[in-house]
């Protein structure tokens, strides 16, 4: 474990998102830091996720997926969606479904709707891309939760090396 490559990492400006997966009646959602825009023409995000994480299929077999921007009031609803995957994560918090059926929480900072429209391999996570079909700002006026700010909430200290290879 290597906390001082944790903290040059966390100096790396991402947000923290609520990603939303759904197949028919299964959905899930899981936080993510790792989401970012890839492209203007057509509209792109990327979304890193290790293929072993439980909602990958549900990504796979669903084709499409949706990113919810958490604000810095939401450090709850980031732990909340943070945790394993031992119960319906949705079942305690207010969501609608989005086009495709992803869920998109009502108290988010922003969504987007995404297609899956590819995806490549990426060391021990996949880069999911997909194409925005729809999104909304639902607080023009909040500023975002950024993964710095939730310190070491999601474990990933003991999983950074040591030392750079």
């Amino acid at each position: 474990m290597s906390q001082a490559i944790a903290d040059l990492f966390r100096r790396i400006t991402c947000g923290v998102y609520v990603i939303g997966v759904a197949v028919g009646e299964r959905h899930n959602a899981f936080t993510a830091a790792w989401v970012m825009p890839v492209s203007f023409d057509p509209l792109l995000l990327a979304l890193s996720i290790n293929p072993r994480h439980s909602s990958y299929e549900l990504l796979k077999q669903g084709k499409s997926f949706s990113v919810n921007v958490l604000s810095r009031e939401q450090m709850d609803v980031a732990r909340h969606f943070g945790s394993p995957a031992s119960t319906d994560k949705l079942a305690s918090v207010a969501w609608r479904r989005g086009r495709d059926g992803t869920p998109l929480l009502v108290d988010a900072l922003a969504w987007f709707e995404c297609e899956l429209t590819g995806e490549c391999p990426a060391g021990d996570h996949v880069l999911a891309l997909g194409r925005v079909i729809n999104g909304a700002l639902l607080k023009p006026d909040a500023a975002p939760l950024t993964y710095r700010e939730t310190g070491d909430m999601d474990g990933a200290a003991a999983i950074f090396p040591d030392r750079f290879s």
